[in-house]
């Protein structure tokens, strides 16, 4: 064999080698491109993964691979230089280990963070134990946590410096939670569940300031105090749930207010008992016990409670602010919430008794 076939057919092989390098490089590179999982991942079991400001390209690829994001590092590494990626953004990331290095490299460029946001909705009517309970469902804090903060005096001084609608009111020694009623019922979104109690607080008060600030002209034309009307808001709120009884239930506390009676109102001794309401039936105890909350109790005549007994709604507070004048000095809500006035005691026994004649008394159970 002559020299010339010789090298001829070491160039073929080497050609072949080269070819079949080539082929094989580009099979185990497109290969590593395509997606850890063939089958589709749910949420549950996207993986979280934290990219932190000044990793390079090589530094994410080896932290993706080793959360088995990506199958190769290197893979990633060779296609954000083929095509002159830049610009990826620090942050946490939820990754989908079904989708492909192109999809995964388009999420970090775009700075498609994971949303840790949580939603808090306080209900109308709810009282701070109520709230405390929600708190503590929702982020990493707990209910003490909660009373902690209402009971520092310096986080209570701080509001009452920051907010016009916060006086000394709430700083009486016979309120059990000073903030009580002055945390207006809403949907609140946070960024993420290791928000502190005093962010929750802070953004609840920034906004019962904008919606008391809408009104503040009605609240400086009326001779209560901010902490008067919320009080007595927040009774119209658990007593009636339309407005016009809302509206009516205030105009009955005046009128009893104005002859030196007490409000005679179950929900303040609920709430000075710390019973919630439907929990059980009030003891005659409890209902004759003298407390700053319970208007049921001695020496509480013409005086309403010593602070709100729940957050009242805008309504609530909308309905005390314009209270209907009214001849009724009683009121009595049957077991669907209708609530029936009547001028007189007398009127009033008779009431409760066709309530109960007609089976419409609520009964606990």
């Amino acid at each position: 064999m002559s020299a010339k076939k010789v090298i001829l057919i070491i160039f073929i092989c080497i050609l072949i080698l080269v070819i079949s390098g080539f082929i094989g490089a580009f099979i185990w590179y497109n290969s590593n491109l395509k997606p850890v999982s063939q089958e589709k991942v749910s949420e549950d079991d996207y993986i979280r993964v934290e990219i932190t400001e000044g990793m390079g390209i090589s530094q994410i690829a080896n932290l993706l691979e080793e959360a088995n994001v990506i199958k190769n590092a290197n893979a990633m590494k060779i296609y954000a230089k083929i095509n002159n990626l830049s610009g990826l953004k620090a942050g946490k990331y939820d990754f989908n280990n079904s989708e492909n290095v192109e999809a995964i490299l388009t999420h970090i460029i775009n700075g498609e963070v994971a949303d840790d946001s949580i939603k808090i909705t306080f209900i109308e009517g709810k009282n701070m134990r109520w709230i405390a309970k929600a708190i503590a469902q929702k982020t990493v804090n707990t209910e003490e946590d909660v009373f902690e903060l209402l009971e520092n005096e310096d986080y209570i001084d701080e509001l009452v410096e920051k907010y016009w609608f916060i006086t000394d009111d709430i700083k009486n020694e016979d309120i059990y939670y000073p903030l009580e009623g002055y945390l207006l019922p809403d949907t609140y979104v946070f960024e993420n569940d290791e928000v502190s109690v005093k962010t929750i607080f802070n953004v609840i008060l920034n906004f019962t300031e904008k919606y008391l600030d809408s009104i503040r002209e009605e609240i400086e034309d009326n001779d209560l105090s901010v902490h008067e009307i919320l009080t007595l808001a927040s009774l119209a709120e658990l007593e009636g749930k339309s407005l016009e009884d809302r509206e009516e239930i205030v105009g009955v506390f005046f009128n009893r207010i104005n002859d030196g009676m007490s409000l005679g109102s179950d929900v303040t001794t609920y709430y000075a008992f710390k019973v919630d309401m439907g929990e059980r039936d009030l003891t005659a105890k409890e209902l004759n016990t003298e407390n700053p909350y319970n208007t049921r109790g001695p020496n509480m005549g013409g005086k309403i409670p010593v602070g709100p007994i729940c957050n009242p709604s805008k309504l609530a507070i909308e309905a005390t602010l314009n209270y209907k004048e009214t001849d009724n000095y009683y009121f009595v809500a049957d077991k669907n919430g209708k609530v029936y006035f009547t001028k007189n005691n007398e009127e009033h026994n008779k009431m409760i008794n066709k309530l109960k004649k007609d089976n419409l008394w609520y009964v606990y159970n």
